[in-house]
């Protein structure tokens, strides 16, 4: 094929956006064809409060920041002891 061919068969999206039919995804159709004989319950937009993990009083996130703050300052430390480094 010529390049003027593949010039005239350039993908236009606006003839494909324009199109009166457009095929759902397969998923789509899976779903579709799975809940037309046994629907979905209905679902909250959030998780009640018996299903969502339970959380610590945020004392485990600043235990945490305080261990990789204390572990960054060791090795600061242990690295100008051993004068590693250009000097």
């Amino acid at each position: 094929m010529s390049e003027q061919d593949d010039d005239k068969r350039e993908f236009d999206l606006r003839w494909v956006d324009g199109a009166e039919h457009k095929e759902p995804s397969a998923r789509a159709r899976m779903l579709a064809a799975r809940w037309k004989d046994n629907p979905p319950g209905p679902v909250p937009f959030r998780a009640d409060a018996e299903h969502r993990g339970r959380r610590s009083s945020g004392r485990s996130s600043w235990v945490s920041t305080v261990v990789i703050l204390g572990c960054v300052a060791a090795v600061i430390v242990l690295l100008g002891y051993a004068h590693i480094g250009p000097y």
